[in-house]
């Protein structure tokens, strides 16, 4: 299993990267997590656009979806080849409504799922995608909200997307060999309830988890990541880094 960093910034794009987007490859099939802003352009330094088998959507924030307008342009109105069949999108529920109202101009109310395939999340589910094992569990944010467990030939990944401190999160990261973890938030700076995690909290999550290796995404611009990383360092008694565009990872 292979995890490619598309784009990792946090509520908006930073002159360094798109938002939250990562691209998962198992035995040549291709599942994407999440395309927020920014996210389809810097796609394609990865794979064609039309070589995705399935995405993922962890929650509607336009930081974590919007690009799926503009990827829906170029899988309907495609002309060399014809239109794209349908992709399997999986997401909260409303995602396709969400989309449709976010696009403001589609042909039809069914447009969209001309090209993507809808398919409802739900809490404490397990299914396959492809090759791929996924797990998805409600976390703590204003929307309805999924962090997900990867599973292929023995190895995990688990990506959090956005959420306060929950034990939900923790259980699907118990024993990850990588932890893909947001850390939007600066200890002793913000304090909202339910929103986001600080480094600190997402050392410690990982730490109770028994994870592998923790990887902190999702840093806002207004953020300072090394201070981030310092208090994940210091909660998490193994190796931590930040997420960078185009990093790759193999499981």
């Amino acid at each position: 299993m292979k995890l490619t960093v598309v784009g990792c910034s946090g509520s908006f794009p930073s002159a360094e990267s798109a938002c939250s987007s990562y691209l998962v490859e198992a035995d040549g099939y291709r599942l994407l997590l999440d395309m927020g802003n920014g996210a389809l352009g810097e796609l394609q330094r990865h794979c064609g656009l039309y070589d995705l088998d399935a995405i993922v959507l962890s929650h509607l924030h336009a930081d974590h979806c919007i690009d799926m307008c503009a990827y829906f342009v170029a899988r309907y109105y495609r002309h060399e080849g014809g239109r794209c069949e349908a992709i399997p999108v999986y997401g909260p529920q409303g995602t396709e409504q969400r989309l449709t109202t976010a696009y403001a101009d589609t042909p039809s109310e069914k447009s969209m799922s001309e090209v993507f395939d809808f398919r409802d999340l739900a809490p404490r589910s397990t299914f396959r995608i492809g090759p791929l094992t996924v797990t998805a569990d409600r976390v703590r944010h204003p929307v309805e909200t999924y962090g997900f467990r990867i599973e292929h030939e023995g190895r995990t990944l688990v990506y959090s997307g956005d959420t306060g401190p929950c034990d939900a999160l923790c259980d699907l990261a118990r024993g990850a060999d990588l932890f893909l973890c947001e850390a939007s938030f600066t200890h002793g700076k913000e304090d909202i309830p339910e929103l986001h995690l600080n480094g600190r909290q997402a050392g410690q999550c990982a730490q109770r988890a028994g994870a592998e290796r923790l990887v902190l995404t999702h840093i806002p611009p207004w953020t300072d990541p090394r201070h981030n990383l310092r208090d994940a360092q210091a909660a998490f008694s193994g190796p931590v880094e930040m997420a960078r565009p185009g990093a790759v990872y193999e499981l």
